[in-house]
């Protein structure tokens, strides 16, 4: 569960269950193919011997997870699909690992890299299993749930519910960041809304939650926190937008680039104030 938790970097097992509930509740396909995706990662870094304190921490089952979800929500649930979620829920672990033990922070990259890799096999060698959802309609009455569907996009739930549940449950454990967050949706959608028509993708939180996670990264109690936070989902929503333009798959790619340049400066800013 504390794989689950870390999907949006919050170690605690309860955080983790809620997700996998809200999960659920768009569909159980994906619930399953979360849970057995963060199983498997998890699975492999024993295995593999990996470093416990690492693994109790859960952060060889986030990545993985979203690899599971991501496969189950853009492919019919077939075996070859199920094959590809177990082998790509493995190395999303591995190449995790790699990226601890240089000591680079790059987030939820392997789930990247391993969803864009399957989901090019699959499209190559098994096209007839691609789903190709249609865009949900939405209640222009109701505009302030897109603030929340930030949050749900974050693991591939549309619903308002499911984003409030997910919302909620990082608020259990880390109030200043689930706060920073809904913050961050809503200025990412306030963003893209200038540059962009696309109405519905916007009220579905799909210009939000790459977004949400930079918040909750460089959430903090000082002022400076909100500025990195500020500077951070700004470049998040620049990358979403020019990603849209160009019809690429963003999945949490803005997010793992702009949370990348973001730290940087930030280091380069502390070790200029304190010379």
């Amino acid at each position: 569960m504390k794989g689950l938790g870390q999907i949006m970097l919050q170690e605690n097992a309860v955080t983790g269950s809620v997700f996998l509930i809200g999960i659920c509740m768009g569909s159980w396909t994906m619930g399953l193919a979360a849970l057995i995706a963060t199983l498997t990662g998890t699975f492999v870094a024993k295995m593999l011997q990996f470093d416990n304190t690492n693994i109790g921490k859960g952060l060889y089952g986030f990545s993985a997870a979203l690899v599971g979800v991501a496969l189950t929500l853009m492919f019919e649930p077939s075996f070859i699909v199920w094959i590809f979620i177990i082998i790509g829920s493995a190395l999303a672990s591995i190449l995790q690992h790699f990226f601890i033990l240089k000591k680079i922070s790059v987030f939820t990259l392997p789930f990247v890299v391993v969803t864009w890799g399957a989901v090019y096999l699959l499209n190559l060698f098994s096209p007839e299993l691609a789903i190709f959802p249609a865009m949900e309609s939405i209640d222009s009455t109701n505009d302030f749930a897109f603030a929340f569907r930030g949050f749900g996009q974050v693991i591939f739930q549309s619903s308002a519910i499911a984003g409030l549940l997910f919302f909620c449950a990082i608020f259990i454990h880390t109030p200043i960041a689930a706060l920073y967050g809904l913050a961050a949706s809503v200025i990412a959608a306030m963003l893209s809304s200038a540059f962009t028509s696309q109405y519905e993708a916007i009220q579905l939180g799909l210009f939000s939650f790459n977004a949400v996670l930079c918040a909750i990264v460089f959430a903090g109690n000082k002022i400076s926190d909100g500025l990195w936070v500020l500077c951070s989902v700004i470049l998040a929503t620049t990358f979403s937008l020019l990603m849209s333009k160009f019809a690429f798959m963003q999945l949490t790619f803005p997010f793992v680039i702009s949370a990348f340049i973001t730290l940087q400066l930030r280091a380069l800013f502390s070790a200029q104030s304190n010379a």
